[in-house]
């Protein structure tokens, strides 16, 4: 879900040319929902090898990391761990809404409607544990380091950016903001666009939020903002405060200041847990730096027993993909920050 930010949050368009050279740490899982999502056939199924196998997460994953690679961009994939015990909540409500989008497909397919099929598929979209293998030997096989985060892996990518290790989080959510990251990067994609109606695209380029800039325009702290974030609803407090809003939550929090436990308690909270153990989450998710960052040239063999042999990728677009990529790559990261 991610925490419901856009209205407040100031940003600014950026071409890709200006992150030639720069080490972004992306959020895996959000990309590869993403792919799920997204990448599917008219009827809204995913894609498929000859077997049946899901290929949605491969074809996108490959596309998107090849083409970033080959404008000198250094990707690091850092998959999520061990989710934090607040997050049971609402891991239950987006299974629920799968179930509920799950049955709304059965009967448009049962009616032969493929644009309810097409709407409610792309609703039941989950990754396996065999997508995220699949996934991370693909991202093995180009030579791009993967970082295995102890829990949240957008603290993960937070956390390394803040240390200096790379330029920004790239993420279509708000949440690493929270962790606070110096840097986030919205609509990093291959097309440059994104659908606008069942018939028009509209032109996009990717967006650059820098959390000083937030904080300084919203006359807010970090510390605020998380709390801001906890009064509109957060993963560890699904809802957040039945009736604020963005714009309602940074006027309590501006108005009562560094005083959170007697802002709320003016309001109405029902969540599960208390307010405390929500900002704690945020403030005490574990991290590490358990992880070396290193790229190495892509492995031609691995790749294509991974995508041709085993998914019946088409031989010749991986190779002429992989034919980009001859010469040996940077091995370690001093030039790229």
């Amino acid at each position: 879900m991610g925490v419901h930010l856009r209205e407040l949050i100031p940003r600014k368009e950026i071409q890709l040319t200006q992150l030639k050279h720069k080490v972004l740490m992306v959020d895996a899982f959000n990309l590869l929902y993403q792919m799920i999502t997204t990448i599917r056939q008219r009827d809204g199924t995913p894609l498929t090898d000859n077997q049946g196998n899901t290929t949605s997460h491969l074809v996108g994953l490959f596309s998107r990391a090849t083409h970033f690679m080959e404008e000198g961009i250094k990707l690091v994939f850092v998959f999520d761990g061990k989710a934090p015990s607040l997050k049971k909540e609402e891991r239950e409500r987006r299974a629920s809404l799968k179930e509920a989008a799950l049955a709304k497909y059965q009967v448009a397919k049962q009616k032969e409607n493929i644009e309810d099929m097409k709407k409610y598929a792309s609703r039941t979209a989950f990754l396996t544990p065999g997508m995220v293998a699949e996934s991370q030997a693909l991202l093995e096989g180009l030579g791009i380091p993967i970082v295995q985060a102890p829990s949240e892996g957008e603290a993960q990518a937070a956390y390394m950016v803040s240390k200096g290790e790379g330029y920004a989080v790239v993420s279509q959510d708000y949440d690493s903001l929270l962790f606070a990251a110096p840097k986030l990067i919205h609509n990093l994609s291959v097309a440059g666009r994104r659908k606008k109606t069942k018939v028009s695209y509209e032109k996009i380029n990717p967006e650059m939020i820098n959390l000083s800039e937030v904080l300084n325009t919203l006359g807010i702290t970090q510390d605020q903002l998380i709390v801001l974030a906890i009064l509109i609803g957060t993963d560890y407090n699904t809802g957040g405060v039945k009736g604020i809003g963005p714009r309602n939550g940074l006027k309590l929090v501006k108005e009562y200041g560094t005083h959170f436990d007697a802002l709320f308690k003016t309001v109405s909270w029902d969540a599960p847990s208390s307010w405390e153990e929500v900002f704690e989450t945020f403030k005490k998710m574990p991290v590490t730096s358990d992880y070396h960052l290193h790229w190495k040239t892509p492995d031609h063999e691995k790749i294509k027993k991974l995508l041709v042999d085993s998914h019946n990728f088409s031989e010749e677009r991986v190779l002429t993909t992989l034919k980009k990529f001859q010469t040996p790559l940077q091995k370690g990261l001093g030039d790229f920050i």
